[in-house]
């Protein structure tokens, strides 16, 4: 058995954090660096991460994360944040960044950016929404295997609601929407969770070869 598959066997939704256990600066950096390198459709990144660590705005967060206590308890709180109505401004964003890691004239990604800009900017604003809030799982799945490497726990979450997130937050002034929320931090000796047994799928009902 590969480490990795250790790993996902390890890791579970925490339901109780240990409160006074946090996170190290350098296994913090470490997640962040995660997060950074996660694929994304075009390399776009369309979203930002914000890491709430004041424990006056989590108190306000927890009674619209339907009163759950990793809000509070965990080391730190994660708030994955698409990007709204994305962009040529994006796209051009993306392209200087390129031509300046790669040390390329920007003439010569002109057509790449052109390409993406047909693809992207005309669709409805709905469709882009919901495109950019996809990407968000993706950088969540990397959280949640860089972090059970570390053994640190993270609890992914969707009952929340976004729009008193976006409010306290203040995301809407920043054209950012909250797609999706993760707790991390280290699991309370009185989680009983910890212990039941991981209910999945078998291999025969899951995969289907054509």
């Amino acid at each position: 058995m590969t480490q990795f598959i250790k790993d996902a066997n390890w890791r579970y939704a925490t339901k109780k954090f240990d409160a006074t256990k946090k996170i190290s600066s350098e296994d913090l950096a470490s997640l962040k660096e995660a997060i950074r390198l996660t694929a994304s459709s075009y390399g776009l990144q369309p979203y930002k991460v914000l890491i709430v660590e004041n424990p006056d705005l989590r108190a306000q967060l927890q009674p619209v994360s339907w009163g759950q206590s990793q809000i509070v308890d965990a080391s730190h709180l994660l708030v994955f944040a698409n990007i709204i109505n994305f962009g040529e401004k994006e796209i051009d964003a993306t392209i200087n960044n390129m031509a300046t890691t790669r040390n390329l004239p920007i003439e010569a990604l002109q057509g790449y950016g052109d390409f993406m800009k047909s693809k992207l900017v005309s669709l409805p604003e709905d469709v882009k929404n919901t495109w950019t809030s996809k990407q968000t799982y993706l950088a969540l799945g990397n959280l949640m295997n860089a972090a059970a490497e570390l053994k640190i726990d993270v609890t992914p979450m969707e009952g929340f609601e976004p729009e008193k997130y976006n409010e306290i937050l203040g995301l809407d002034k920043l054209g950012l929407n909250a797609s999706l929320v993760a707790t991390i931090g280290y699991r309370h000796e009185e989680d009983a969770t910890q212990h039941y047994a991981k209910v999945r799928k078998s291999e025969e009902e899951l995969f289907v070869t054509i």
